[in-house]
């Protein structure tokens, strides 16, 4: 028998017994969909944190911080905090830090393993407004080492153009008086803050992107500029205040070798420490995360592997009972010839056909209805997280799927298949 007749004959064998192959793919089915199901749930968080995870920062830098002695969670004790005249505010109510100074910064850039450090500076505007609109409080968003935004349009502020540019909140598009995203690209807004001699300066500013709200989106509902025109609200703002106390930080942006290893990048922040600084990586900030989600997905995927397995006691079953059904066919073939590897591999491929029609179907039902699934709760329970697909499907992932079952199936048909190769021609043949 040539091997495209094997094949056809193992297909038309396979639904001999209709109802007893039809329960088999069915158990099949619900670990394959399971599977399915549930590897997609992975692909679709973790591409949302793909996504979004540049707006955290790069993955060869850290923000350093030279933390004040109390400082910390405001709520996690009674005990009121001594004051300290080089705290500065990190933004977050009740959260201060010790301002980095010039000596500082000089004194994290000799350390080893230091490339470059980049002060972060506080801004804090009065208000943003296009044209003679109504003036909205605005706040300007830091963008720490290789920090991105999530962008509904345009594009991100340039940092190496004379031009003073901004990305403004998709929430703020409306009030300010454009129809759409599309319509504020271009635009010219007009940025107002106070200096310390409550002078206000006007700085108008081009409108280049708008920024959408995300996961991981490191300006939230503030405005994104760029190096230029933060260099002229910074020098706006310190107007008036002497040059020593307007140049403190209260954090900076240390970039180190690509290449380091997580050793390395532990060694360095040691010797960060010994100088009097934290550093905090990316890792840090997202371990725990993805750490969570990682394991959430790995506990679905063990039942539905729990399930697979069962379904190839099915498949052993199935094709046991075929082989007994079968016996003197079986005999009848062998004494026509056709050699123990044939009669194993067509046996085989019944067993494969079988995983392969219910992983097949489990993975189609599994994209229809998580794609449908997805679709609703983005609008629905998951609408506050713009650009999260809930479910989403890789097809190397889903062609993997299909793969691993026939692969159980196969070897759940070599106990059956074995038995039927071994099968005594002249013994099959006056089986009754």
């Amino acid at each position: 028998m040539k091997t495209p007749d094997l094949i056809g004959s193992a297909v038309t064998n396979t639904f001999r017994s209709k109802t007893r192959t039809i329960l088999t793919i069915l158990s099949i089915f619900i670990g394959a969909f399971t599977l399915a199901i549930t590897s997609g749930l992975g692909t679709g968080i973790n591409a949302y944190i793909d996504d979004t995870v540049s707006g955290v920062g790069a993955s060869d830098a850290m923000t350093v911080t030279k933390t004040a002695e109390g400082a910390g969670d405001p709520l996690a004790t009674d005990e009121p905090r001594e004051y300290d005249p080089d705290a500065v505010s990190t933004g977050i109510p009740g959260m201060t830090v010790t301002a980095l100074t010039p000596d500082d910064i000089d004194t994290i850039q000799g350390i080893e393993g230091v490339i470059r450090v980049d002060p972060q500076r506080n801004i804090s505007p009065d208000f943003v407004q296009f044209e003679d609109g109504t003036r909205f409080v605005a706040s300007v968003g830091s963008l720490v080492a290789g920090q991105t935004t999530v962008l509904a349009d345009g594009t991100e502020p340039d940092n190496d153009t004379a031009d003073y540019q901004v990305a403004l909140p998709q929430s703020y598009v409306q009030p300010l008086g454009f129809d759409t995203d599309a319509d504020a690209i271009g635009q010219t807004v007009t940025i107002g803050i106070t200096d310390a001699l409550r002078t206000r300066h006007s700085i108008d500013a081009t409108v280049v992107g708008i920024t959408e709200a995300a996961l991981a989106s490191p300006t939230g509902s503030s405005i994104l500029i760029n190096a230029t025109l933060t260099d002229a609200l910074f020098e706006a703002q310190s107007t008036g205040i002497p040059a020593e106390e307007a140049d403190r930080h209260s954090s900076a942006s240390v970039w180190f070798d690509p290449d380091a290893t997580d050793a390395e990048v532990e060694a360095l922040k040691e010797r960060l420490a010994g100088a009097g600084f934290t550093g905090t990586t990316i890792a840090d900030q997202l371990g725990t995360i993805t750490t969570v989600i990682d394991g959430v997905v790995l506990v679905l995927n063990a039942f539905a592997i729990i399930a697979l397995l069962a379904a190839a006691f099915g498949i052993v079953n199935t094709l046991y009972m075929s082989v007994q059904e079968r016996t003197r066919e079986i005999g009848l073939m062998k004494a026509m010839g056709m050699g123990s590897g044939r009669l194993f591999g067509l046996f085989s491929l019944e067993a494969t056909f079988i995983g392969f029609l219910g992983s097949a179907i489990g993975a189609a039902v599994a994209i229809a209805a998580g794609t449908g699934l997805s679709s609703v709760l983005s609008g629905t329970l998951l609408a506050d997280l713009p650009g999260l697909t809930l479910i989403a499907f890789d097809p190397a992932s889903v062609a993997a799927i299909i793969l691993l079952v026939m692969a159980i199936a196969f070897l759940a048909g070599t106990l059956p298949a074995a038995r039927a190769a071994k099968a005594d021609p002249v013994d099959s043949l006056r089986y009754e």
